[in-house]
């Protein structure tokens, strides 16, 4: 098994074999913790515009998604798992944009199949690699806002990456890193109404899930299905 770690879209549009696009704070955070909380379905579209045409013609739809971290007009919930975690959604359907997460599985072109990537699952995602011996992964870091590469997303595909090869992990020392780096912003106190200090702890909750989030096609859109991986 031959494992690439790629970062921002050309990474994305470079992925082969079996793709993780791993967005941590917060586009594949949010939508474990959506599903969690009763979501049927999700499409996760990388332009906004088609997200508000979905919602037009599906008017009982919830809109999910950021941009420039905060939510944009007219939607349900920003890119928040605390804000999910209040919200009615058994049985909905989520329409979920974001400026990094969601732009990667439009921009993985040549993957053979597409999951997403997460601390709160990143178990399952293990677990899921292991049954399914690809002979390629790519694991595809999209940063911030598919501008730079974040300490976020650049560990989680470490943390992967070792537990596949059988190389130990640190998590506590990531977690450390990630608090005086990239996740900084959680903790200003100006930003706490769009990126408030829970989403930190929500996103970092290792291993809370043991279901992967798959990519399947829909016509021409793409949408999650939740699969467990417990043994």
């Amino acid at each position: 098994m031959e494992i690439k770690i790629l970062q921002l879209l050309g990474g994305a549009k470079a992925a082969t074999g079996l793709t993780v696009i791993i967005d941590v704070f917060r586009a594949f955070s949010t939508a474990c913790y959506a599903f969690d909380g009763g979501v049927v379905k999700s499409y996760p579209v990388g332009d906004i515009e088609i997200a508000y045409q979905l919602k037009n013609k599906n008017p009982d739809y919830i809109l999910v998604g950021e941009r420039n971290e905060q939510k944009p007009p007219g939607f349900d919930f920003g890119n928040s798992p605390s804000q999910l975690l209040f919200g009615n959604l058994t049985g909905k359907t989520i329409v979920h944009t974001t400026s990094s997460g969601t732009q990667g599985i439009a921009n993985a072109i040549n993957a053979d199949e597409i999951i997403t990537g997460s601390f709160v699952n990143a178990g399952a995602i293990v677990r899921y690699i292991q049954q399914k011996q690809p002979a390629n992964v790519s694991l595809v870091c999209m940063g911030y806002a598919c501008e730079y590469p974040t300490d976020e997303d650049t560990l989680c595909a470490e943390f992967i990456k070792n537990e596949l090869e059988k190389r130990p992990n640190n998590f506590d020392k990531m977690v450390e890193t990630m608090r005086n780096g990239s996740g900084a912003r959680f903790f200003d106190p100006d930003k706490q109404s769009w990126s408030p200090e829970k989403d930190f702890e929500l996103c970092l909750d290792l291993n809370r899930f043991d279901f992967i989030l798959k990519v399947e096609k829909e016509g021409e859109l793409n949408y999650l299905k939740i699969l467990c991986t417990n043994d």
